[in-house]
């Protein structure tokens, strides 16, 4: 019987894959596919067009204009000195991150391992949950900035400082890094939780052995976004940080990114240089922390 069966079922395949072949042919010669291959690579050139467009504009007007004066450490109108800037951006980042990755991570590992098996009530939450977050994520930074000086600068009393621009800038990446861990979670294969169940191993051991691990190179590249977002955001955190030119030395003190550093100059209309120069630091900055993130994920990666 199972020979038939083995004899009768040969045919099947082939003309499964004769006519898969048959197919693949006949949509490479119709006119669309090649219109559409067309288009494809159009759009690839235009965005890698702009691309490097922008950065040799930004690097042709940018270099000339560093010199050593930009760094250093007290800012006058003289040197017009970014380095508190770079030192607040640094601070920024950091701060920012360290409140809004472990909520971020938490959420999204509620919403992949432990909703999904849950109650009526719990799947009408997460459908909630994650429309909040979707609607987080399409509002103007702007909005976010009115919000924290309400709620922050007034509210709290906190003033401008690097607690209020931090804690506003977290609620600003925390839709982006929940939507990015759940989806690297979402993309472990069961196979590896039914694994790790079958040799004895617990849900948190499961959780934080197996398959965060294996998330993780999904769960950087949203860190890497949301890093990007800080690092150039400055409407929210003119409102929440203020604007102050000096190193900042405490939570409550204010402070100046590097974006609102260079709008700053950019607006006083007589510091066109030192901008254009805050402009390829920035750059350098962006490529260099996605460089490292790329480098971490592929040391963990292969762990």
């Amino acid at each position: 019987m199972s020979e038939t069966t083995q004899v009768a079922s040969t045919p099947v395949v082939g003309i499964n894959q004769q006519t898969f072949q048959q197919k693949l042919a006949a949509y490479k010669n119709h006119p669309g596919s090649f219109v559409v291959l067309l288009l494809t690579i159009l759009a690839a050139v235009i965005t890698v067009g702009v691309l490097l467009s922008l950065i040799v504009y930004i690097v042709v007007k940018g270099v000339p204009n560093l010199s050593l004066s930009l760094f250093e450490w007290k800012y006058t109108t003289e040197n017009s000195s970014m380095m508190p800037a770079i030192i607040n951006t640094l601070l920024m980042t950091g701060l920012t991150l360290l409140i809004a990755v472990p909520v971020g991570i938490c959420s999204a590992i509620y919403l992949v391992e432990y909703s999904n098996r849950g109650s009526k009530f719990q799947m009408r939450l997460v459908k909630v949950i994650r429309m909040t977050t979707e609607t987080l994520q399409g509002i103007p930074s702007i909005v976010y900035g009115l919000f924290g000086f309400l709620a922050f600068v007034i509210a709290c009393n906190f003033s401008y400082s690097l607690l209020g621009g931090a804690i506003t800038m977290a609620l600003m990446v925390l839709p982006l890094i929940m939507r990015t861990t759940e989806e690297a979670l979402l993309s472990v294969p069961d196979s590896y939780r039914e694994g790790s169940f079958g040799l004895g191993a617990g849900k948190l051991r499961t959780i934080f052995r197996i398959i965060l691990p294996s998330a993780v190179p999904g769960i950087l590249s949203g860190v890497i976004l949301a890093v990007g977002r800080i690092v150039g955001e400055t409407a929210a955190l003119m409102y929440t940080a203020g604007t102050s030119t000096n190193v900042c030395d405490g939570l409550l003190q204010p402070c100046r990114t590097l974006a609102v550093h260079m709008y700053q100059l950019l607006c006083e209309g007589k510091y066109m240089e030192p901008a254009y120069a805050t402009a390829v630091l920035l750059l350098v900055m962006v490529i260099l922390i996605n460089a490292l993130s790329n480098f971490v994920a592929k040391k963990l990666t292969k762990k």
